[in-house]
């Protein structure tokens, strides 16, 4: 009966997502008609980008080390934070309830705002200049990584940890000597996994004054000088290829288990072991100190105590007008706009990314192949979102449809990653037995691959989905649709009371989307 029933039920689910998708569509006004009919605007473009200028490369190399540098010191910065702070946040490490809810009120706050509006807001607080961009990403990196290592420390084995606390350890040392050791490799994974995503926030960061190679790629782009853009964006790409090789490198290190034995205190492990350990341990300490060093200080001679307590009295009384309007330009509509643009984004990326997954391992596909689409993925991803907004309005035009396709390539280059990851670690087992036995490769991977990385598949798209909201909200910025525009507008004009009724909805929406996604 329970089987039946379940059988019957996932078509019904299926028709529901398909209705919603298709309603979301028409609202965005998604036109593929238009998009084919203008798509010589797009190769012309990617033509121009395909030639850079090498001339250019000297004067994009400060900027870039901006970028580098906001990128290094937020992650590990914010990393830190959270690593002190996430304890109070796992309900079996029992701190004080008080204190677990006030952090995760707090880190559902952060967790609503892209980087980029918490990089404008910075500027009104420490002008213009990385050291605001610094900031932001601090602040992004230490609410994801909070959020992460709280609920990878709730499904830990606490019993030592209890232990040491029956035997009268206080509980933060507990932490560090019986959870740490057990999280600290998905810890670590995490961090390294965002700096790649924080260098590509910090490349925009110049939109808003935040310094980094962002304000010179705007220029570049209003100019129309494409050829110099493909410089910029070569040199990104270049620069997304060496942090995911030495991603790779470390992560191999890290799940090889040799910080966590260093961490551990261990006094067995082998002299290699610690040699090893440690110089990596140096190697980011220098880095992170240079980093740190080198930043750019704040600027405080256009802050003033009337200034934050405008904007503190701004946001904190919202414009309720604004927030229940239901006019066109009214907050329920523009949120509206934003879910919808994400809801189609997500699922056209989600859809061309599943093929993409499995030309990209070389346990489906030739080596020469797989790296071949490992390139082209690697590519995509390198380019910041707001760069595809700024291409794709120049193919479809300003309003809600550029805001698809920009979110929809987006996608792409972060599930088709996520999505080989999922392959690679399947259990081959069952696909090479079909094989085997004669069975056509696309049949033997739908009963023996895909329902191992089903869960994982769906976990990846819901994950993106919850970016693509937030990503959503600052298209607006480049004329993509959604809230983005009348946020930032607002913000630049002083208009703390618009400004509140948005951020307000924004984290209305990303908290309802956590919940919908905690249910699924």
């Amino acid at each position: 009966m329970y089987r039946n029933r379940k059988k019957y039920i996932k078509p019904a689910g299926w028709f529901l997502f398909l209705l919603c998708f298709y309603a979301a569509a028409s609202f965005t006004g998604c036109d593929p008609a238009l998009f084919i009919s203008r798509s010589s605007h797009l190769s012309d473009l990617a033509a121009d980008m395909m030639r850079p200028d090498l001339s250019f490369f000297p004067k994009i190399l400060l900027p870039l080390f901006y970028t580098v540098q906001m990128s290094v010191t937020g992650t590990v910065t914010g990393s830190a934070l959270a690593l002190i702070i996430s304890p109070f946040g796992a309900v079996p490490l029992q701190f004080p309830s008080w204190a677990r809810h006030l952090l995760r009120l707090l880190i559902q706050v952060l967790r609503s705002f892209p980087a980029l509006i918490l990089a404008l807001a910075a500027t009104f607080l420490f002008g213009l200049g990385t050291f605001a961009g610094t900031f932001s990403i601090t602040l992004y990196t230490f609410a994801i990584m909070t959020k992460l290592t709280y609920e990878d420390a709730e499904h830990t084995d606490t019993a030592p940890y209890q232990a040491l606390i029956s035997m009268g350890c206080a509980r933060f040392p507990a932490f560090i000597h019986a959870v740490l050791p057990e999280i600290l490799p998905a810890f670590l994974t995490n961090a390294l996994y965002l700096f790649e995503t924080n260098v590509r926030h910090s490349s925009i960061l110049g939109y808003v004054g935040a310094g980094g190679i962002g304000l010179i790629l705007n220029e570049k782009i209003s100019w129309r000088e494409f050829h110099k853009v493909g410089t910029i964006l070569l040199l990104l790409f270049l620069t997304v290829c060496v942090i995911e090789s030495a991603n790779r490198y470390f992560t191999a290190v890290i799940h090889s288990g040799q910080i966590a034995e260093l961490f551990s205190g261990r006094k067995d492990l082998s002299k290699k072991t610690r040699i090893s350990g440690r110089m990596i341990l140096f190697g980011f300490a220098v880095l992170f100190l240079f980093c740190l060093a080198t930043q750019t200080p704040p600027d405080f001679s256009r802050t003033s105590a009337a200034a934050l307590k405008s904007m503190a009295a701004g946001l904190t009384h919202p414009d309720w007008t604004f927030f229940f309007s239901t006019e066109k330009d009214g907050l329920g509509y523009l949120l509206l706009e934003t879910i919808c643009i994400a809801i189609v984004g997500t699922s056209i990326g989600a859809f061309l990314s599943a093929p993409l997954a499995f030309l990209n391992t070389r346990r489906f596909v030739p080596a020469p192949a797989a790296f071949f689409f490992n390139l082209i993925i690697m590519a995509i991803r390198s380019i910041p979102f707001l760069i595809y907004g700024l291409i794709f309005i120049r193919v479809s035009g300003p309003g809600a449809f550029t805001g698809v396709l920009t979110l929809a390539v987006c996608s792409i280059g972060l599930l088709t990653k996520r999505f080989t990851e999922c392959l690679e670690a399947i259990d081959p087992g069952p696909y090479r037995a079909l094989l085997a036995m004669g069975v056509h490769p696309v049949p033997a991977i739908c009963h023996s691959v895909l329902p191992q990385i089903a869960p994982a598949f769906c976990s990846a798209v819901l994950y993106r989905f919850d970016v693509n909201i937030r990503e959503a909200s600052v298209l607006g910025l480049v004329g993509a649709g959604g809230i983005g525009a009348p946020l930032i507008f607002a913000m630049n004009q002083y208009d703390w009371n618009k400004a509140g009724a948005i951020l307000l909805g924004l984290i209305l929406l990303v908290w309802g989307v956590d919940i919908l996604s905690s249910r699924r």
